[in-house]
């Protein structure tokens, strides 16, 4: 595990996001991806302590730097938490399209992407309280910056890559509210 700027609170935030990667993400295998680089140490952990978006685009920018110049074997992957900032959904998705305007002008598309995790994530034309949206909800909004190059080899290594969110889906309707509720990964209902 990478980790930057951690304090007492922030070791409390890594340590939330960790629980949901562990029991979530890898336990409930909704990302088949995900453990490899986690059992391998790949993932750095930053918190950022951004409290405008202004200041959440330049850590982005930051860490997007970062990524790109780490050695890969060390860092795949960098978990960009920010729970002082858009912690509004609709905020946080508009964000989004900062961040991916930041990928193209740092000259990083082709290279690195932002994929998107949020306690009130929620896919269009769904009910706020369905669980679908569970697949994306983090205890904290989280910009997951990949490499492009990791997510194609692991596209290849898994040739059902386009069933996944359907998988997901199933495997969300079948655990349930209080199936995940009981998951402790946060955020609860």
């Amino acid at each position: 595990m990478s980790t930057a700027n951690l304090n007492a609170d922030d070791d409390a935030i890594v340590a939330a996001t960790r629980r949901w990667l562990e029991r979530a993400v890898i336990g409930l295998n909704l990302c088949p991806f995900a453990k490899s680089v986690y059992i391998k140490e790949q993932v750095r952990y930053v918190v950022s302590s951004a409290t405008t978006p202004e200041a959440l685009l330049e850590d982005l920018m930051n860490e997007l730097q970062n990524l790109s110049d780490a050695d890969p074997e060390k860092v795949d992957t960098t978990l960009l938490i920010h729970p002082f900032v858009l912690q509004d959904f609709e905020e946080y998705n508009e964000f989004l399209d900062v961040a991916d305007a930041a990928v193209e002008d740092m000259h990083l598309d082709g290279e690195l992407q932002v994929a998107s995790f949020h306690p009130h994530y929620q896919f269009a034309d769904s009910d706020a309280n369905d669980i679908s949206n569970y697949t994306n909800r983090a205890p904290y909004p989280i910009l997951h910056l990949l490499r492009e190059d990791s997510v194609a080899r692991a596209v290849e290594a898994f040739p059902e890559a386009a069933d996944i969110f359907e998988k997901n889906i199933a495997t969300m309707e079948e655990l349930g509210h209080d199936g995940w509720d009981k998951l402790d990964v946060g955020p609860a209902r």
